[in-house]
């Protein structure tokens, strides 16, 4: 009986969903997609019973594990309390108290939640309160925006134009004008002229935002947009210096910093927002995904009092909302996950345990075809090379078979839900629910060890 069910959900889906980000050639001509009906803790189940370790967190979302049971009686016992209400001119007690507690977390004076949907959304939000806010203050000409290579930052049509990927964007042309891109912190990828100095490469990659703001002309630029760790590419981490002197850039030429934390906040990296991880305070930090550890969709963009001041005692009005935002049963959930992070101390877990989990990923430096592990946190990259000593990458051609031809199946079917990416060089991307430890790591580099040495073989 399962498997006539297994096969009817797989008829289902190929007459008539329409998976995200997929192409659906396969599927449509009779393939299989794969079916997730359950997860506990760090492990999701799929429809024939197949146990996978979620080496991503579902989509850098899940931190504090599935199946928490807790979390699925606070929506309960909202639901019953007050299904919906909009924030449109109203509110209601879990977006107050969830705006009060955020604004705890944050740095500086980012005291200002206007509750999205979801990550795209709070970057739109972001780009459209940068450009309302100069408008207010009476710069309209300050409407550009400069963001990095091959980063992402979301889907909506002016996300998408901060947004640095062509395959991403092309189709969708013509975007939302005045966004500019600059280098990257790929170390692995720097300047031969950096080599083994990554403080002078960070200095370098920051000054080029300098370069671009005057390139443009300040009194046309409004905001820079970052990730604390880009996450496209492949999980770069900041330089040391590179945010205090990109902070100093943005004030000098009077241009928002955005810190784009919609991955890396609530715990990815270790703080419950990453900039606190890197010394730097922001204009406006964005934010989603690990707010409720996906258990409901919500999103949010914090804002310092100054940029709230035009729309406070100045009367103007931000037009902007969306229907879902700050929904009373997805702010009750991120409370109560929150609640979760202070009880059994996941922030101090990532501290204590991320330089056990960079070690085990290390180990895999040994195999020819690994070039580069980097990243933060419970958040990483592994880079796949051609040739190690040269750190020479694979053509397009070989990175579709390598990836999308070998790996990305493979992986799965030895027991491990990952990310096998080619959103610039190829990667694996690994983001565990916040909840595991050593022995995991173990499991996981096991895994991709026995993998990856099958995919030299393929080169």
């Amino acid at each position: 009986m399962a498997d006539i069910a297994s096969e009817t959900l797989q008829q289902q889906a190929r007459d008539h969903l329409w998976l995200h980000m997929s192409n659906h050639k396969e599927l449509v001509d009779g393939g299989q997609v794969p079916v997730i009906t359950r997860g506990e803790g760090h492990l999701i189940y799929d429809d024939k019973g197949k146990e996978y370790i979620d080496g991503l967190a579902g989509l850098f979302v899940v931190q504090v594990g599935h199946g928490r049971e807790e979390l699925a009686k606070v929506a309960y016992e909202q639901t019953k309390k007050l299904d919906f209400f909009p924030l449109w001119s109203y509110a209601h007690p879990s977006a107050i108290e969830l705006a009060d507690r955020l604004a705890g977390y944050a740095p500086g004076d980012l005291n200002r939640v206007f509750f999205t949907s979801g990550g795209g959304d709070s970057v739109e939000s972001a780009l459209k309160l940068a450009k309302n806010y100069f408008l207010a203050k009476g710069k309209p000409g300050k409407h550009k925006v400069i963001s990095r290579a091959t980063a992402y930052h979301g889907t909506p049509h002016g996300a998408l134009s901060v947004t640095s990927l062509p395959g991403l964007r092309n189709q969708f042309a013509p975007l939302v004008p005045g966004a500019r891109k600059v280098p990257n912190t790929n170390f692995y990828r720097a300047p031969e002229q950096f080599s083994g100095d990554e403080k002078a490469f960070g200095r370098w990659a920051a000054d080029r935002i300098a370069e671009a703001i005057e390139f443009e002309g300040a009194d046309s630029v409004a905001a820079v947009f970052l990730e604390p760790v880009q996450n496209s590419g492949g999980c770069f981490p900041p330089p040391p210096g590179y945010f205090e002197r990109v902070r100093e850039i943005c004030d000098e030429y009077d241009v928002l910093l955005v810190s784009d934390e919609v991955i890396c906040a609530f715990g990815r990296v270790g703080e419950i927002f990453a900039c606190k991880d890197f010394g730097y305070t922001p204009d406006i930090i964005t934010c989603a995904k690990g707010i409720t550890s996906g258990y409901a969709p919500l999103g949010a963009m914090i804002a310092s009092e100054k940029l709230f001041e035009p729309f406070g005692k100045g009367g103007e009005t931000f037009y902007h909302g969306y229907t879902f935002g700050g929904h009373p049963v997805a702010c009750a959930i991120a409370l109560a996950n929150l609640d979760i992070f202070e009880q059994e101390k996941l922030v101090d877990r990532v501290h204590d345990n991320a330089g056990a989990f960079r070690s085990t990923l290390e180990k895999l430096l040994d195999l020819p075809i690994v070039g580069d592990v980097r990243g933060e946190g419970y958040f990483y990259g592994i880079e796949l090379v051609k040739d190690k000593a040269t750190k020479e990458t694979f053509n397009d051609e070989e990175s579709e078979r390598l990836l999308k031809g070998f790996l990305s199946n493979a992986l799965f079917d030895a027991g491990l839900y990952c990310r096998a990416d080619d959103r610039g060089d190829p990667v694996i991307q690994l983001a565990p629910p916040l909840t595991i430890g050593q022995s995991e790591f173990d499991q996981i580099e096991q895994i991709l060890r026995s993998v990856l040495t099958e995919a030299s073989t393929k080169i």
